[in-house]
């Protein structure tokens, strides 16, 4: 990497701290406790929702997966019936497979997709599905934070808030704002917007292009800050309709990366301890930075499968950003649940996409995505203090929570659930010839790209290695089983998780009581993050891009 690409990396990392302080602290304002603004008790009247009645658990897991349920199936309506609908720029409806897993994909927080956007999706759809589905999933994800943040600092009840006040505070005083400004700063660097279809126009050699228009400054900004990462376009953010130029591609990577951090920062305030948003900031930073030095050190040191094939370093590179600013990009898409691309990452170096696998494998929480990030963090977190607990004879506690057998037993099982099922499910696309027939290639590098497709699909990611095939009636419906088990089982763990917390009385502090803050704590919750991942994955990785590395 070059100077000029630390520098960049640096002064992304600067924005984004810089930023998130004010929009964490607004989000804790705007999320937790308050009044009904007008517009809002006008919605829950006509929704027949009661705003001030809370939930417990069990009922605020029904809200989430009923809300998940009828998502999908409007969107599923929308996919299969665009032939009718207007802006379709004739295109005609989904096959029903492909229907069912894009709904699934968009409504999961996903956006696998097993299609070329400009080629496949009307303006309408995009706008009223694809993009509605990217604001209520996120808000989804955030919801889900905002229970286990209450049942962290809440006493002896089982009120974990309202779900449905929780998801429209979410949409509209915090996305939607963000959503505005981001699209204003994209349109005026570049990123089209408007209404219009497909242009041929004439190029200076003589020959003619298609030129496909769209609603992509309002696409963009929702696809990058909500963890979405769905493209308009089929090259996604290396097309330069969705980014123009070196400083849209540094404003996306902030987008990505900013809602995530400031979900660290609003923890803090909700639970009156900013040293704990600092500790937690410290451990995702620590995990991003592992991350990015491995990422650049793999793409400058090793030329790999595909760039020894064409004996180029830059293959599948866009020369707008070069290598480093590919490289931040992959990082910062893996890295925050967003699965965005403005290369080809098929094209990265077999040890730089084994990096990209691992932030994935990490249970995307380097920072992770929208409310996902944060809860995904915080089990980590809850892992090292039981372990930490263990090491000084002592109770395990957090905020003054006592973390006990039950307490513990829902913990693993939602750490469990990710690595089962991505290992569960590359198993059985290996072992079946349906699955293997996706393979673009043989040996190491086709396994890598099968894993990568289910590592992205059930940690909620979306980002993919571009000779692995999807877009089969095999994986369609394999892929909508993972990310289903990979965004809701935990959910429902965690909620349990959530309804013990808040039901117990805090402890008292003592003199023996484990410091969850501190240089031993971030060093102690960071290990235990990456020791969980390698242990799991270790040999999935050893048979896929080390093996290729070491070739």
């Amino acid at each position: 990497m070059s100077l000029y690409g630390w520098m960049q990396a640096l002064a992304v990392i600067a924005v984004v701290v810089a930023l998130h302080v004010p929009l964490g602290d607004w989000m804790a304002r705007a999320l937790d406790g308050g009044g009904h603004g007008r517009a809002e008790r006008v919605l829950y009247r006509f929704c027949g929702v009661d705003p001030d009645r809370e939930q417990d658990w069990k009922h605020y897991l029904t809200a989430v997966l009923a809300f998940s349920a009828m998502s999908i199936a409007a969107l599923f309506a929308l996919l299969t019936c665009q032939q009718w609908l207007p802006w379709s720029l004739g295109h005609g409806g989904m096959p029903w497979r492909l229907a069912l897993d894009t709904a699934v994909s968009f409504t999961t927080n996903t956006s696998w997709q097993n299609y070329a956007g400009e080629a496949t999706t009307g303006h309408l759809v995009v706008m009223a599905g694809l993009g509605v589905q990217a604001f209520a999933s996120a808000a989804v994800g955030l919801c889900v934070a905002l229970a286990l943040v209450r049942g962290l600092v809440r006493r002896g009840t089982d009120d974990l808030g309202n779900f449905w006040v929780d998801l429209v505070r979410t949409c509209f005083r915090v996305l939607l704002p963000i959503a505005v400004i981001g699209g204003l700063v994209l349109i005026g660097l570049g990123v089209e917007q408007n209404l219009t279809g497909a242009h041929t126009v004439q190029t200076v050699a003589g020959g003619t292009q298609t030129l496909i228009g769209g609603p992509v400054g309002s696409w963009e900004p929702v696809k990058l800050f909500s963890g979405d990462g769905g493209g308009f376009f089929n090259a996604n953010s290396a097309h330069p309709f969705e980014n123009p130029n070196a400083l849209s591609n540094a404003i996306e990577i902030v987008l990505m990366l900013v809602v995530p951090v400031a979900c660290v920062r609003m923890f803090g305030r909700m639970i009156g301890s900013l040293k704990q948003s600092w500790t937690l900031l410290a451990i995702v930073g620590i995990l991003f930075g592992l991350l990015l030095v491995g990422a650049s050190l793999a793409q400058g040191a090793h030329t790999g499968t595909v760039a020894q094939a064409v004996g180029g370093q830059t293959e599948g590179t866009e020369q707008r950003f070069g290598v480093s600013g590919s490289t931040l990009f992959g990082v910062s898409a893996t890295g925050s649940a967003d699965g965005a691309a403005d290369a080809s990452y098929d094209s990265f170096s077999s040890l730089g996409s084994g990096v990209l696998m691992a932030a994935m494998m990490l249970g995307e929480i380097a920072p992770g995505g929208v409310g996902s990030g944060l809860y995904g963090l915080l089990i980590a977190v809850l892992i090292a203090v039981f372990i930490g607990g263990l090491m000084v004879g002592r109770t395990p506690e957090y905020l003054r929570k006592r973390i006990g057998f039950g307490e513990m037993r829902q913990v693993v099982l939602y750490a469990l659930v990710g690595p089962t099922a991505v290992l569960f499910f590359s198993a059985l696309a290996v072992a079946l010839p349906e699955g293997r027939s996706s393979m673009g290639n043989s040996g190491p590098h086709g396994l890598s790209e099968l894993i990568y497709a289910y590592t992205s699909n059930v940690n909620s990611n979306g980002s993919a290695m571009a000779g692995f095939n999807g877009a089969t009636n095999f994986h369609n419906l394999l892929m909508c089983a993972a990310m289903l088990v990979g965004r809701y089982l935990p959910m429902v763990f965690l909620l349990a998780l959530s309804g013990r917390l808040a039901r117990q009385r805090p402890g008292v502090v003592t003199a023996g009581t484990l410091r969850a803050q501190g240089i031993n704590f971030i060093a102690l919750a960071t290990g235990a993050a990456l020791i969980l991942a390698l242990l799991n994955f270790l040999p999935a990785l050893s048979l896929g891009p080390i093996a290729e590395g070491l070739q």
